[in-house]
């Protein structure tokens, strides 16, 4: 194996530099800004500064990309953040990272030729699966791709001691020694997780010492509070992930020299330990370190002199304009188009974004295709997607040699080989996390959660994933499609059979497909896959193999927009809006009800298709909405307030809903009968609304 290649070379005017404007503001903003509040929320980075002055030195990789977290201001100005950008963002201005939405030291910083930082998160430990994903795609772009640029580059987890905890950070870090990824984990030890002391958050204190024989991770620790030893540390951690080596950690002790927060005073520290604290300001080492042999007093001097005035310069220059934002504030919650009909694409993050086009699509269906279920269906739009896509990668639990346990992903590991189709580890979290950081890397992950209630342990990293774009402004987003089988089967249960889809309607950032077919399960698929937002693509267990969703093969090019309801059948005196499972069962409550029916199936629940509904039921003047998630808060009860605004004065009678109680799924058949909307009970509420 090569040997890593050490730089140790370091400019250390460079570090002062960084170190001391990082110092300033922390300064300004606690001394001024907080109590003016200008500033509403504020981490200072005060004893963290200088390792992170000195990781951004050693950040060279055209792809390297650090997932960063509250406090790692001093590296994004080592990595280029403009000081003015910088301020901003904290004082909540338009030209912050993310223009007034978010946090302040929530950073990001895109870069397509260069290090770059994917967007932070307020959670804590929500970094690591994403570098996770980014490690991976360096893999991947260089192996498959033949990507020449990914070679060498790494990924950096940054984090806190105490995010060492987190799910995210075991489920990151058992992917990345399996994989043997380029992945650096970068881990400041101030002795506290806001006020809870190492030894509550890890077995003895010390994360290092408990994960030196952890297989296939370089192990290393060390005194951030001196900055010629933490050099070298540095140096040699990233070293060995650039060669190839397989993921390394890197614990620095750092005296944390501020609160937790602004809001922080440390009453819980004692006197003699804030003192021992400040004593090791790694300042004062460098001062040391480099006055007078390196720098003349009146270097250093003249050097602090400037950090202040550039930081001054940027205060006064936000405060002299008006704020003016870029744009609405419900501007980016998805992809968006400019008036001149041209995409507004986000900065990094998914295929567009670094000029990939999709081939067009057509929304005619070829009439004489083979007639398949819903399961071949999709399999034939992943494997059709796979051919045309060679950034496209299809992982989840038991994807790969098995085909998936509803078999929709089955021979295609076979055909693209275990690099695109691949298994991971039962971890959630590390499936979604890990897919956000190859869609920010610019690949179309296609994860699979293995059934709907799965997806809990993931809830965080999908509604990051899903505000992504929102929060940054359009400057990141992360374009995954997320295939979800859930709902009841022959039998339900708590864990499998739960639909519970009004969970992803509320977050912010998705789009919802819940095809009721599978030629709309086709055309949804692609057009999910061809697309530039995070999508959930939901497959109803009842219908893989149900006779009822067989469809003919609509053709390999065949697209559905989002948004675009589906009459099943026309009708007069009742409108049934429906989705999923529940439009077989409607139609045949249809057809047996003696009610001249206009049946709607919605097909996508975000965008649903609100004027399709609103026509039909001006026309008919009565609805009924039937799904299989609970009643309360369940997506009938925001159709049903829509029409309620739209079309009160054309009603006739009251909106009704059918839906399952507010119970989980049962596992007896007998019991889930009586609780999942039926033909009988369907036809029964049919003719109780119409005959209002």
């Amino acid at each position: 194996m090569p040997q890593p290649q050490v730089t140790t070379t370091v400019d250390w005017r460079h570090v002062l530099e960084t170190t001391l404007v990082s110092r300033a503001l922390d300064r300004l903003e606690e001394t001024r800004l907080v109590p003016e509040r200008k500033v509403l929320y504020q981490f200072s980075a005060r004893g963290h500064d200088v390792t992170q002055a000195l990781l951004g030195q050693q950040l060279t990789g055209v792809r390297d990309a650090v997932a960063p977290y509250y406090r790692s201001r001093p590296l994004a100005l080592a990595l280029g953040l403009p000081v003015e950008q910088a301020l901003a963002s904290t004082m909540m201005r338009a030209e912050g990272m993310s223009a007034g939405r978010d946090i302040g030291v929530v950073i990001n910083l895109p870069n397509r030729s260069g290090p770059c930082l994917l967007p932070a998160c307020g959670g804590v430990g929500t970094q690591y699966t994403p570098a996770t994903g980014w490690a991976q795609a360096l893999v991947y772009r260089e192996r498959v791709l033949g990507d020449g640029t990914a070679s060498g580059c790494i990924a950096v987890a940054h984090g806190g001691d105490a995010s060492t905890a987190t799910n995210g950070f075991w489920a990151s870090l058992n992917i990345a020694t399996t994989g043997r990824l380029p992945l650096l984990y970068f881990i400041e030890d101030n002795g506290y997780g806001i006020s809870v002391p190492s030894h509550r958050q890890t077995p003895g204190g010390d994360i290092a010492a408990n994960l030196a024989s952890f297989r296939n991770l370089r192990v290393l620790s060390g005194d951030g509070a001196d900055p010629e030893a933490a050099a070298a540390l540095i140096a040699e951690a990233v070293a060995h992930v650039r060669c190839g080596e397989g993921p390394a950690f890197l614990r620095l002790t750092v005296p944390r020299l501020s609160g937790h927060s602004g809001q922080d005073t440390q009453a819980y520290k004692s006197a003699e330990e804030i003192a021992a604290e400040q004593a090791r300001d790694p300042v004062l080492a460098l001062r040391r370190m480099l006055v007078p042999g390196v720098l003349a007093e009146s270097e250093w001097s003249a050097i602090a002199a400037g950090a202040e005035r550039s930081v001054a310069a940027a205060l006064a220059r936000i405060e002299a304009r008006p704020v003016a934002w870029p744009a609405p504030v419900t501007a980016w919650t998805f992809s968006e188009r400019r008036p001149d009909g041209a995409i507004d694409l986000q900065q990094q993050g998914g295929l567009l974004a670094e000029g990939f086009t999709p081939p067009a699509g057509s929304d005619r269906a070829q009439p004489d295709g083979p007639r398949i279920n819903m399961v071949s269906a999709i399999r034939r739009t992943l494997e059709r997607e796979l051919e045309l896509n060679p950034r496209m990668l299809v992982f989840g639990e038991d994807v790969g040699r098995k085909g998936g346990v509803h078999a929709a992903t089955l021979g295609l590991q076979e055909r693209f080989g275990d690099e695109r189709v691949f298994d991971t580890s039962l971890s959630e979290e590390g499936i979604i996390g890990r897919a956000v950081g190859m869609a920010l890397a610019g690949l179309l992950p296609v994860p699979e959660i293995q059934f709907r209630k799965y997806a809990e342990p993931a809830a965080e990293q999908l509604h990051d994933c899903g505000t992504m774009r929102w929060r940054t402004a359009n400057r990141f987003a992360a374009p995954i499609v997320v295939r979800m089988p859930g709902g009841f089967f022959k039998c339900g249960d708590p864990w499998h059979s739960q639909c519970n889809e009004v969970e992803f309607l509320h977050a912010t950032g998705w789009r919802l497909a819940m095809p009721s077919n599978a030629e709309d399960a086709v055309g949804l698929l692609r057009h999910a896959l061809r697309g530039n937002d995070p999508v959930i693509f939901f497959e109803h267990r009842s219908l893989i193999d149900g006779a009822a969703a067989r469809r003919p093969w609509p053709g390999d090019d065949f697209v559905l927009p989002f948004g675009v309801a589906r009459t099943v059948r026309s009708g007069a005196e009742l409108t049934v809006v429906t989705w999923g499972a529940m439009v077989e069962r409607c139609e045949q409550a249809a057809a047996g009800s003696g009610i001249d029916v206009e049946l709607i199936d919605l097909r996508t629940l975000s965008p649903w298709d609100r004027e399709a509904v609103t026509a039909s039921v001006g026309r008919t003047r009565r609805c009924l909405i039937v799904h299989e998630d609970n009643l309360t808060a369940g997506f009938g009860a925001e159709i049903a307030a829509q029409l309620a605004e739209r079309c009160f004065f054309s009603l006739d009678a009251p909106v009704e809903r059918l839906a399952m109680p507010d119970v989980p799924s049962p596992h007896n058949p007998e019991l889930l009968d009586t609780v999942v909307p039926s033909v009988a009970g369907i036809v029964a509420a049919m003719r109780r609304v119409a005959s209002i």
